[in-house]
């Protein structure tokens, strides 16, 4: 075994932002590193993720997550390699994949790391289009929303690592028309040019609602919600009889610190017989093996694209998760060890 570092630097939250988060909400801090005990692995952490839900969990409040807490490390999903294991089935140079990100070092119970193959995907991938937010994407479309080939599918936020993989999955399976919002120009022209969305707006150019009527004049049969606001109002009344909205995010409200009035349009869901329903991946690991499966092939043919936004250095992490929130990244955001 080679010499471990005396030292992993490892961000904490110091104060329960208020509204949008602010880099003094954070510290990055040095903390001693040991050898791992039995049943253990030490972790060089390569790239490790930032997503919305973990806006969330800085509030002090009770919700399907813990929150994080004050002066501890934050954590989230993160690959790397090995570096020393008193575990059985692992070895120095294996990867893996954990959930003890936002640091550079991480003391991992085994039982709690997956090991992964460098040869089938880049690293990060597993992250992201391979991980968690591609498995959200997955079943929120094909088994909360109930896809069938010949629907229309509406994806808000769908330049995020969530959403792009939503629209191409339903092109791939047969829908009948794909509409994308976005915001900027330039997203809206990659989700139409470079993913194949049949149509996407920017949703700082006009009235959501407007823009989805003519983007989608015939309705829509499923909605898939990563924003909330504006845009579950004017999907609500976009949406066909027997329409199907899978609620996987509300970025739009993550910082706000006045309740959210909700849609005007409510009683449209009794008339059109709407079914609107939340995901949360952790409830469809039972579809991890078919989702790797169908999802690996259309990366090996080429057909599924994704697309990573990454910030190098575990310093810059909190800043990149602040952009993160407002929107600067496109596909998945992730933070690599400075090579």
């Amino acid at each position: 075994m080679s010499a471990l570092p005396a030292t992993s630097r490892e961000w904490h939250l110091v104060a329960r932002p208020h509204g949008w988060p602010t880099p003094a909400d954070f510290a990055l801090r040095e903390v001693p590193v040991a050898a791992p005990a039995e049943g253990r692995i030490l972790v060089r952490n390569l790239h490790f993720s930032v997503d919305p839900y973990m806006r969330g969990r800085m509030n002090d409040v009770k919700s399907y997550i813990p929150p994080f807490q004050l002066d501890h490390p934050m954590d989230g999903g993160a690959v790397g390699e090995v570096v020393a294991s008193n575990a059985e089935g692992f070895a120095v140079g294996d990867h893996v994949l954990h959930g003890l990100g936002w640091r550079e070092y991480a003391d991992v119970p085994a039982q709690h790391a997956t090991r992964v193959d460098p040869n089938l995907a880049p690293l990060s991938a597993y992250l992201g289009v391979l991980g968690m937010t591609g498995l959200t994407a997955y079943a929120g479309l094909f088994e909360v929303a109930s896809f069938k080939e010949g629907d229309a599918v509406f994806v808000s936020g769908a330049a995020g690592a969530v959403g792009m993989q939503v629209g191409q999955m339903a092109k791939l399976k047969g829908a009948s028309r794909v509409i994308g919002s976005a915001g900027s120009d330039e997203k809206v022209k990659y989700l139409v040019e470079e993913l194949g969305f049949d149509a996407a707006f920017n949703y700082k150019n006009g009235p959501v609602k407007d823009q989805l009527r003519e983007a989608a004049p015939d309705g829509i049969d499923v909605y898939f919600d990563n924003v909330g606001g504006d845009h579950l109002e004017a999907a609500i009344s976009s949406l066909n009889v027997h329409g199907r909205a899978t609620i996987c995010g509300m970025i739009a409200q993550y910082n706000d610190t006045e309740p959210v009035p909700g849609p005007r349009n409510m009683a449209m869901i009794i008339g059109k017989r709407l079914r609107l329903q939340g995901v949360l991946v952790g409830d469809h690991y039972g579809l991890q093996s078919q989702f790797v499966q169908e999802v690996g092939g259309w990366l090996r043919s080429g057909e599924l694209k994704y697309r990573e936004t990454e910030v190098e250095g575990i310093e810059n992490g909190v800043e990149a998760f602040l952009g993160l929130l407002r929107g600067e990244n496109t596909g998945k955001m992730i933070v690599s060890a400075t090579r």
